[in-house]
């Protein structure tokens, strides 16, 4: 694929029209580079700004810095860099993660804009298949949305060999981060153990997976359509009768969208305890659904609330 047929697929795509202000996410790394130029060509640098984190955690992160500056200084775009102060313990890669998609929220709201991402495909067989071993939920195999909120993915259909071969036609130097051949973080693992070995298997592994996870999508539209009509009358809860009626796996999907909107976020594994919760048997009865999340049943009704 040619760099004009990548951007012809990109604006098709929609996820980079006007009339809102692109945040593109910069890391230096091939994908997000072509995703900047992509939508700089698709918009104008004057609609485009890019945002580098840099985490200070390898001996080239200000050199990955500098490259940011100077690419964005080449396209004319505006870059915002945001240098966090790292905590002690914890996961450090959600802790990088966290950091970043908190300071393009901020940026975002404060303009108006929809942050861009460089997620390709490679990307969302990784995701698939680490939360479909990591997640007892129907969720994980959905992989990511092309556009969730503010957050748009433009290069989902997208493979990293196409963006490789983007940035070379267009003559856009890339920095590779070192720390993605370590065997020691989990993501690293699946790129270089785990997919391989799925295409030995069956070549079309990764093809496989991806349109899957499309049938899946499609498919949790209609279960979400459903989950809809129980509840559209409710404002946020349901008669208690009426959910131990329903089907085990509706009943499931109702108890998981109460929740997490309750929460105002996913809540891990709350579907698991609808069969607990169609069992309540008097009013003022509670269970906990985890995330500080309480199924309460008051007056023959049910809801999810907040208790954190």
């Amino acid at each position: 694929m040619s760099a004009a047929e990548l951007l012809e697929r990109v604006e098709a795509g929609g996820l980079v029209a006007g009339p809102s202000p692109l945040l593109a996410m910069l890391s230096g790394g091939r994908d997000s580079v072509c995703m900047l130029d992509l939508a700089v060509r698709a918009r104008g640098a004057a609609a485009v700004r890019a945002l580098h984190v840099n985490y200070g955690l390898r001996e080239e992160a200000d050199g990955d810095e500098r490259h940011c500056k100077e690419l964005c200084g080449r396209l004319g775009v505006a870059l915002e860099v945001e240098r966090p102060r790292r905590r002690n313990g914890g996961n450090l890669q959600a802790w990088a993660r966290d950091e970043r998609y908190a300071a393009a929220a901020r940026l975002a709201e404060e303009a108006g804009s929809t942050i861009v991402t460089g997620h390709t495909a490679d990307d969302q067989v990784e995701t698939i298949l680490y939360r479909l071993a990591s997640s007892p939920s129907r969720r994980a195999l959905l992989g990511m949305r092309p556009r969730d909120g503010r957050l748009a993915r433009p290069l989902l259909g997208a493979t990293r060999a196409e963006t490789t071969a983007y940035c070379e036609e267009r003559g856009l130097a890339w920095r590779d981060d070192a720390t993605n051949e370590e065997g020691d973080y989990k993501r690293n693992l699946l790129r270089r153990e785990l997919v391989p070995a799925l295409e030995k298997i069956h070549p079309a592994a990764r093809e496989n997976v991806l349109r899957t996870a499309a049938l899946l999508r499609e498919e949790a539209a209609l279960l979400d359509s459903l989950v809809d009509a129980e509840l559209a009358a409710g404002e946020g809860s349901i008669s208690h009768r009426r959910f131990a009626e329903l089907h085990p796996a509706l009943r499931r999907l109702v108890l998981q969208r109460l929740a997490d909107e309750a929460a105002g976020r996913p809540v891990a594994g709350a579907a698991r305890f609808a069969d607990q919760v169609a069992g309540l048997s008097r009013g003022g009865s509670t269970l906990d659904l985890g995330s500080g999340v309480r199924a309460v049943l008051e007056g023959g009704v049910l809801r999810a609330r907040l208790y954190i």
